[in-house]
Parts: structure tokens; C-alpha cells; sequence
């Protein structure tokens, strides 16, 4: 049997999404490595650091809920365009910023904007038949992989025109970005369904749950996926740090380690994720992502030269490669059908929380405990969790609605 092809309207449509949300992730990877030296500069304690990475992440849990019943009421396109030019104004500020507190004025303003992330995937399935959306939510995925491959480069070269160049080159992208979604991004969600709202059960119900019940099925899954994201982002939030400390890196070369793993993660998610799991299925899997990037993150400790990274990096990126898709891939399968936007809404919950918490006590154990201490925490985590994987999670049967 084919696979099913968009009409030439809905692939226009996607296509201009799939722009417009490269653009976008594109300026947010330009100015994201950059942060920590920037703060560095301006007397930031590496605590500080740590605050300021987790207030995108804090503005965009408080967000996230507001801009997807905007979306449904007023439409994707208004609440879309908003949240692009919340993302140029960040920018902007991020170029101008002289103080701490334009820097974390520059990632609260990023984060709120971040928070329309659901309504692009809501635009997806407003405009694409079922059969066709796990395609395309895949091409917007590759979109915003790509976007994060690419900016840190571009952001480390425009340091060397001056401190503010990054900010400003990533402000004029957006700015562009909101005039073509402007002229070319139609509204995706018919008129008559404007002002509609369905009543859910809220989010936080279903993590109160995962909290009093950390045995169950699916409860596990989720534990297990975010205590990944919480191990991953503990290593994303100090590497630059880090890098500075070890190697002395700064901000005009940050951006090619960025790049490298970025690289790493496209080309493996792509190429070999698939291959991996019709061999081994998916709870193994997971179990060796899980132990993968629990060694990658204590393999960083071992560091003794800029070239030996060449060879450690990798480790993290196949880790994630299993352990997120898998661990996704499970929860779906164990969840109730009738129920699985709730539960993919809870595990998001958690990865966002976890990207929050990471940040904070990473760089309090990076100032406090010493550099390395953070990929120990990460790294031992992670060992824990692949524990759990391989002694209690088990291949699920999928439940059948009733």
C-alpha cells in the first residue's frame, strides 16, 4: 500500500510552518549557548547561571496551558504570531542586555513565547489527515533538530562582530520570521470550531497521580522519562560552563560543540533508531538508553583534551537516541487510548519540571561541589533508573479502547 500524500494545500500550509518554527528554534540555539558567558561577564555567579536557564523553562510551564486555550478560542495563527514576536523581542533584549536583569528579563520573555510549541503541533493536527500527522510532526521535529544544529553555529561566529551582534542577528531573523508567517501562515482551525472549548481533566491531576502511584504501568514510564530529561538537561545546563573551566572555551567557540552534538543526534535518530529497535524491540531499548547516556555523562569526567571529546560526546546523544523515542513509544502503548493526550501532556509536565530543576542544582553542585559534580549526579541517576528499566519494565500490551 502507498503512503498517504498531502494535498497540495496542506503540504503549502505545513511547509510555511515548518519555516517559520526552523527560524524560530534557529534564533533561540543562536543565543542559548552564549548565555552563560554572557552572564559570567556581568558578574553572575554560576547559581545565577543556573537560575537564569531555568526561567525559560519556568515561563514556558506557566505558558504552555494559556497559549493552547488561546489557541482554541481565538485561533493558531493569533496565538503563533504572538509567541514569534515575544521570541524577536527576547532577542533584542538579549542584544541590548547590560545587567543580569536584562538577561533574565530577555528568558522569561523567550519562555513565555516558547510556550506556543503545542499550538504548532495542534496546527499539524489541524491540518493534516491522522493518517499523516505522526509524518508530520516528524518533519516539524526534523525542523526543530536542524534549526538547534545549525544557530549555535552562526551564533558563535556573529560574537566575533561584538557582544551584542548574536542578539541582534537572531532579533532580525524573528522579526523577518513574524512578517512571513504574517503574509503566508493561514489560521488552521475552521471558524465555526472558534471559541469552542473542550473541557479536559487537567494536567497536574494526572502527575499527582504518577506521584502517588510511582509503581504502575505507565507511572513508571514516566519516571524513568523524566528522570532521563532531568540527567540530560543537567549536562546541557553546565557544558558550557564546563567548557569554559576545563578548556577554556568561550563564546566564540562554544557554538561548534553544540553543532557536534546536534550533528550526532540528527544523524543517529535518523539513521539508526529505527534499525536498533525492530532488532532489539523497545524495552531494551530504552533500557540501553538509559545506560548509555548514564555512562556518556560519567565518561565527561574522564576528559584530559578538547580531542578526547570527540570521542565521549557521542555516548549522550546515542543515550537519548533510545531512551526518549522508546520510552515514548512504551508509554503509548500502555496507556488507555482514550487517555493518551493526557498522559503524553503529564510526561511533558515532568520533562519540564526536570528542565527546570536541572539548571538549578546542577550549577549550585558545579559552584559548591566542583565542576564534574554535576555529570556525577546526572550520570549516577542514570545508572539508578537503567536499574528500574531492566528489573521492573516490561514489553506492555497495548489496551484497547472500550
Amino acid at each position: 500500500m502507498s503512503a498517504p500524500v498531502l494535498k497540495r494545500d496542506q503540504f503549502r500550509q505545513l511547509g510555511v510552518l515548518i519555516a517559520v518554527n526552523f527560524i524560530d528554534m534557529l534564533g533561540f540555539a543562536m543565543v542559548l549557548p552564549l548565555l552563560p558567558f554572557y552572564a559570567l561577564k556581568l558578574q553572575a555567579t554560576p547559581e545565577m547561571v543556573g537560575w537564569m536557564i531555568a526561567s525559560f523553562s519556568i515561563a514556558q510551564l506557566i505558558a504552555s496551558p494559556i497559549w493552547g486555550r488561546v489557541s482554541d478560542r481565538y485561533g493558531r495563527r493569533p496565538a503563533l504570531m504572538i509567541g514569534l514576536f515575544a521570541s524577536a523581542f527576547a532577542f533584542l533584549v538579549f542584544g541590548f542586555a547590560s545587567s543580569l536583569w536584562m538577561l533574565f528579563l530577555s528568558r522569561i520573555v523567550q519562555g513565555a513565547g516558547g510556550g506556543t510549541t503545542g499550538v504548532a503541533q495542534a496546527y499539524v493536527s489541524d491540518t493534516v489527515a491522522p493518517s499523516d500527522r505522526a509524518r508530520a510532526l516528524g518533519w516539524l521535529s526534523a525542523a526543530t533538530s536542524a534549526g538547534v544544529m545549525v544557530g549555535p553555529a552562526i551564533g558563535s561566529f556573529a560574537a566575533h562582530w561584538g557582544r551584542a551582534a548574536p542578539g541582534y542577528v537572531a532579533a532580525a531573523l524573528c522579526f523577518l520570521n513574524v512578517m512571513a508567517a504574517w503574509k503566508w501562515l493561514p489560521e488552521s482551525r475552521p471558524a465555526e470550531k472558534l471559541g469552542q472549548i473542550t473541557q479536559r481533566k487537567p494536567v497536574w491531576h494526572g502527575a499527582l497521580e504518577v506521584l502517588r502511584n510511582p509503581g504502575g504501568k505507565v507511572e513508571r514510564l514516566i519516571w524513568v522519562y523524566g528522570m532521563g530529561m532531568l540527567a540530560f538537561s543537567l549536562l546541557t545546563s553546565i557544558l558550557a560552563l564546563w567548557l569554559g573551566n576545563r578548556f577554556g572555551i568561550t563564546e566564540k567557540t562554544i557554538g561548534y560543540f553544540f553543532v557536534y552534538n546536534g550533528l550526532l543526534a540528527l544523524v543517529l535518530r535518523s539513521l539508526m533508531l529505527g534499525p536498533v529497535v525492530d532488532r532489539i524491540g523497545e524495552v531494551w531499548a530504552m533500557r540501553a538508553g538509559a545506560l548509555t547516556l548514564g555512562f556518556g555523562l560519567l565518561m565527561y569526567t574522564t576528559a584530559q583534551s578538547v580531542w578526547s571529546l570527540l570521542f565521549i560526546i557521542p555516548f549522550v546523544p546515542i543515550g537519548t537516541a533510545l531512551l526518549f523515542p522508546a520510552s515514548t513509544a512504551l508509554l503509548s502503548h500502555a496507556s488507555d487510548p482514550n487517555e493518551l493526550g493526557t498522559t503524553m501532556g503529564v510526561a511533558q509536565t515532568f520533562a519540564g519540571i526536570a528542565r527546570v530543576i536541572a539548571p538549578i542544582f546542577g550549577t549550585i553542585a558545579f559552584q559548591r561541589l566542583g565542576p564534574d559534580w554535576p555529570f556525577w549526579l546526572g550520570g549516577l541517576t542514570m545508572l539508578a533508573v537503567s536499574g528500574v528499566a531492566f528489573r521492573f519494565v516490561r514489553p506492555a500490551e497495548p489496551t484497547s479502547a472500550t
